[in-house]
């Protein structure tokens, strides 16, 4: 296997956005190692999708949310790597993996902040740190955000809080590890018409429409709007953006 060839970590890339950036980020001649927390014959899918247009992508389970297991998965990475990529470490890590409760502020239980907290910052916080010796110098990370960082959605004050809150690490990244030639930036996604959250700007027409109003490019987004920004985010071509939070969301509430 030709060990010039670069390699993508994305969390959570069995659907969804995460699929979408998998696939995208194949396309840039990129091999790929996404994680999944359950959905294990979707995320297998995805693999056969990529080997078929001639990447070679391999599927990790990983709890994003459970910080107790990054040691082990350190551990399985580390044999994945040397075993399927005659490599010894990755060159982009893209924190993609989430959920999205919509609960309103003054019913948000700490049970659901937890939650939110352990998948969205905790999860990407401590997940990155463990992953950092197996991350190239002039390597990069992207931190998945939200619109719902910069504008508001009534149900998603503990979500959007946790969103700025990787905002702002994304930048503390790109300071202490810019010495090692990493990047770090932030994409921040719009509403998007995927399972996400229930499928509720999908499933919604209420909601669906609503949002769509708020748009000035005047539709709702889709999965594959997302992908492509990411890979560009991890080819030389984005060598010179750093500390960045970069919105994807056709023009919301602007």
């Amino acid at each position: 296997m030709d060990i010039q060839r670069k390699i993508a970590l994305i969390t959570g890339g069995s659907r969804g956005l995460g699929k979408d950036m998998a696939l995208k980020t194949a396309a840039k001649g990129l091999d790929i190692i996404l994680t999944y927390r359950s959905k294990k014959e979707e995320a297998e899918k995805v693999v056969a999708i990529i080997k078929e247009n001639g990447q070679h992508a391999v599927a990790l389970q990983l709890n994003t949310a459970k910080v107790s297991g990054f040691k082990s998965f350190k551990t399985t990475l580390q044999e994945i790597l040397e075993s399927e990529y005659n490599a010894e470490k990755i060159d982009f890590l893209v924190n993609n993996a989430g959920i999205g409760i919509n609960e309103p502020f003054a019913e948000t239980s700490e049970e659901t902040f937890d939650r939110l907290m352990n998948i969205h910052l905790k999860g990407v916080f401590f997940l990155t740190q463990t992953l950092l010796p197996f991350l190239n110098e002039n390597g990069g990370i992207v931190n998945i955000s939200s619109g719902l960082a910069r504008f508001t959605m009534p149900g998603y004050s503990a979500y959007g809080a946790m969103k700025g809150a990787v905002e702002s690490l994304t930048r503390y990244q790109a300071k202490e590890l810019g010495k090692f030639g990493i990047r770090a930036n932030a994409v921040a996604p719009g509403a998007i018409e995927t399972d996400f959250g229930g499928g509720l700007v999908r499933d919604n027409d209420k909601v669906n429409n609503q949002v769509k109003q708020a748009i000035s490019l005047n539709r709702v987004g889709q999965a594959d709007d997302i992908g492509g920004v990411v890979a560009f985010l991890c080819t030389e071509d984005a060598k010179w953006i750093n500390a960045q939070r970069i919105e994807v969301s056709g023009g919301q509430n602007i």
